[in-house]
This record gives structure tokens, sequence and C-alpha cells, in this order.
């Protein structure tokens, strides 16, 4: 955890900030929940926890410039909440997710499977692609009235209720 600390902090002095306390407690936080996709008030109540002067305004400001220096991703899986996802270093492109519309639930789906596509696109229409999202909405393997389909492999994807 440390060094990915000082990495978040290298990059906020290259672009001319500090990791305050403030923000540090925030990206702790963001680092011991990584496998969940936090709300700003789910990370503000968990700070507030370690941090208890940290003001809800100053999460906020702290999760929209962790998101502008691309440190997080924001997203929003439609319900009008936006969540907060650690970027990782060690891979090119972001993780996907599987939104569940019943229970809410969203799982990590950890392959790349748009490699293909954007080797096509580089070569038919000369478009480098810098990331992507994949995001499928449907009804997870708990909620699915059949039970589990025997072919799932839960070992490729994360469940982050």
């Amino acid at each position: 955890m440390e060094a990915r600390i000082e990495k978040i902090k290298q990059q906020l002095q290259s672009q001319g900030y500090k990791l305050t306390p403030q923000r540090e407690a925030t990206v702790r936080v963001l680092l011991e929940n990584e496998q969940d996709h936090l709300s700003a008030e789910d990370v503000f109540m968990l700070v507030k926890d370690k941090a208890p002067e940290i003001g809800l305004a100053t999460v906020y400001r702290t999760l929209e410039l962790l998101s502008e220096l691309h440190v997080l991703e924001k997203m929003n899986f439609g319900d009008g909440v936006a969540r907060y996802d650690l970027r990782d270093d060690s891979t090119r492109h972001h993780h996907h997710h599987l939104i569940c519309v019943q229970c809410g639930s969203v799982d990590e789906i950890m392959e790349d499977w748009l490699g293909p596509l954007e080797e096509r696109l580089d070569q038919n229409f000369h478009f480098q692609v810098l990331d992507h999202r994949l995001d499928f909405q449907g009804i997870c393997y708990r909620c699915n009235e059949r039970g589990k389909p025997d072919s799932l492999d839960k070992s490729k994807i994360t469940a982050s209720e």
C-alpha cells in the first residue's frame, strides 16, 4: 500500500499538487476498499472514521482531483450515483463490469476482451484507442431464477456487492 501511496503522491506532485493529510486519508480508504465501487458518500463515511475533521466537501474535491489526474476512474452504473475505482497501472485498460439490474451488484471482469477490436480500429480507421470501458447490464447469477449456469467461470470475475 505504501508504494501505491508514494506513486499517487508523485502523480500529484508532477501536476503541482500535494498529498495533503486529507487527500492521503481518502487515498488510504480507496486502497483499503479497492474491491468495492465506493460512492463519494461511502468514501466520506469511511474517511470520517479515520479522520473525523475531514468534511464531505473535501472528500468530493479530492475525488474529483484524483479523477482529473486519472488516478481514479469515475463511473456511473445507471443508478445516478458516481462511483470511484482506482486505476491499476499494471493493466493497459480498465476492467469491465457486469451490473445486475435486480440486486444492484457489480461484478468485475478482469480480462480485456476488446484487444482484437482495438487492433481493427487501428488498422482500418487509423484510430488509436487509449482506453475503453465495457459495462453489461442484466441479471446476475445470484438472482437468475434458473440458478448458477454450469459454464460460469467465477474465477474470472470478482463480486463487489
